[in-house]
Order: C-alpha cells, then sequence, then structure tokens
C-alpha cells in the first residue's frame, strides 16, 4: 500500500512539475528572462517559493539548448533562531552552488518601525539594497525572486486600494543605476500549484517569524477578498493577471502616458474578456 501512495504522489509531482515549467517557458519566451552564459543569483529565503525557484531553473535549464549557471544566495537577517543549517544542509545535500550572507537587519527593523504597523516595507528595501551588492560581488547578470502570479495581482490591488497607483510586479526589471537585472521566473505561476508541489516535494520550508507573526496584513486582507470573490468567478486571478498587460492608457487619467484616440467603444457596460496575455510587463525602478 505504501509503495502505491508514494508511486501516486510522484506521479503527482511530476504533473505539477511540468505544468509549471510551462508557465516558466511561456513568461521566458515573452521576456527573455534568462539568456546564455547567464550567471542567476537566485534569492533564498527557506520559504516555499524560494526553493521551488531554485529546483525549477536547475530543471528548466535541461530544457534549454544553452547553459546559465545558478548561485543560491540566503540573506540571514539576524532573526532569532533562524535555522540557517537547515538550508546550508539542502543546498550541500543538492550540490548547488551558494553563499550564505548575515547582516542584522532585523534589530533595525524592529527598532524603526511604528508600533501597529507592518515591517514588510522597511524590511524588503534593507534585504533589497543587501542582495543588489551581493549579485554584484557575485558578478551575478540577473537575480531571481520566487515571486508568483498571486504576489503580482495582490500587489497591484495593494497599491490601488492603499497608495492610489496603478502598479504590479513586473517579470523583468532594470535598475535605474545599470547593475542589476531582477527576473521573476514563477510570476505567472499560481501559488496552490506552487506549495502543493513544494510539499510533495518535501524542501525543508522555513518561514518568516518577523512579518508572518503580525496580525491584520493588508496582504492577508487582500487574499481574503480575492479568495471570497473567486468564489463566484473561478477565472479571478487569470483576469487578474491578464489585466496587468493589457493596458488601455488612453482610459486611464495619467497625462504622462499619452491618449491617443483609439477606435473602442466606451461604454460603461459588460466589457469583453480580458486578452489571454500573461499580463507582466518590464519597468524601470530607481
Amino acid at each position: 500500500m505504501s509503495i502505491a501512495v508514494t508511486t501516486a504522489e510522484d506521479d503527482r509531482a511530476a504533473k505539477l512539475e511540468r505544468r509549471l515549467l510551462r508557465h516558466m517557458s511561456t513568461l521566458n519566451r515573452r521576456f527573455n528572462l534568462i539568456e546564455p552564459d547567464d550567471k542567476i543569483m537566485v534569492a533564498i529565503s527557506g520559504g516555499k517559493d524560494s526553493w521551488a525557484l531554485l529546483h525549477l531553473l536547475r530543471a528548466y535549464e535541461r530544457m534549454l539548448p544553452f547553459s546559465f549557471e545558478l548561485v543560491a544566495v540566503n540573506l540571514d537577517q539576524g532573526h532569532p533562531g533562524f535555522p540557517v543549517s537547515v538550508l546550508r544542509e539542502h543546498l550541500e545535500a543538492h550540490g548547488f552552488a551558494h553563499r550564505l550572507v548575515a547582516r542584522d537587519t532585523h534589530t533595525v527593523v524592529k527598532a524603526n518601525t511604528k508600533a501597529g504597523k507592518a515591517f514588510c516595507s522597511l524590511c524588503s528595501r534593507l534585504r533589497r539594497g543587501i542582495l543588489y551588492d551581493v549579485a554584484v560581488e557575485l558578478g551575478a547578470t540577473k537575480i531571481a525572486l520566487g515571486h508568483h502570479r498571486d504576489d503580482v495581482i495582490e500587489t497591484l490591488l495593494l497599491n490601488a486600494f492603499y497608495a492610489g497607483q496603478l502598479k504590479a510586479m513586473p517579470a523583468k526589471l532594470y535598475s535605474d543605476d545599470g547593475r542589476n537585472v531582477v527576473i521573476r521566473p514563477l510570476a505567472s505561476c499560481g501559488e496552490a500549484e506552487i506549495a502543493a508541489w513544494a510539499q510533495l516535494r518535501g524542501f525543508p520550508i522555513v518561514p518568516c517569524d518577523l512579518c508572518g507573526s503580525q496580525p491584520n496584513l493588508k496582504r492577508q486582507q487582500i487574499k481574503g477578498l480575492l479568495a471570497t470573490l473567486e468564489q463566484d468567478n473561478p477565472l479571478l486571478r487569470k483576469n487578474l493577471l491578464a489585466a496587468v498587460g493589457n493596458v488601455k492608457p488612453s482610459h486611464l487619467w495619467d497625462p504622462d502616458l499619452g491618449h491617443e484616440a483609439e477606435a473602442e467603444d466606451e461604454d460603461e457596460g459588460e466589457q469583453a474578456p480580458p486578452h489571454p496575455s500573461l499580463g507582466l510587463t518590464q519597468l524601470r525602478i530607481k
């Protein structure tokens, strides 16, 4: 009986892996995320998404007619009890080139975040700056992050609801100083499928005890909203992702976009279904 269960789980893991790789491949062809002889620094937190990204990139390399290099980098931010040894053991056991970096941003974040406010914004800025510097030291041509489809659409809604901006996460991002290129190879993959695959593969998941311990985070509220709306619209997440890449500048209010006339009906009733685009753009940030 145990052999049959194991076989069924292996089959399911293989099917999920093929599906995730198809998403990754389509996204890569659209945005040229991975190019010959790239040295890709994969940011590893120990969570399901970054483990999935690292292992899927290795599997994806076997599908391509060219080679690229992977190096996993974990930033130990000084969270009490962070099990860096768990990451080291997994990386060594699977033969991944890696570098483990320690910087105490935990103390800085807690000292500079007002009571009741989320740690995420300051924490991510500090982490990003350190990882950008490490990528330059390593000579990495790309930095790969494990953000998935749900991260993209949740960020879109968070920016619209709480920042008054139409902004999500690009699949490929260039820093203005020209030092770094950030890619998100999983940006069209659903979180549920990634979580299921990571569980079947038995990755050693390390939770974030800093932000994960905070109640009433806005992102969790957005997740709840999406789950509720999805009950009546099973295509909700696919449509939101498509909307990110199906922009009609003439129907927005930003004068910097330019508003060329479009032969479209501005009727406020039912609209045509979104274009089946993957819905991700390339942007530049400061």
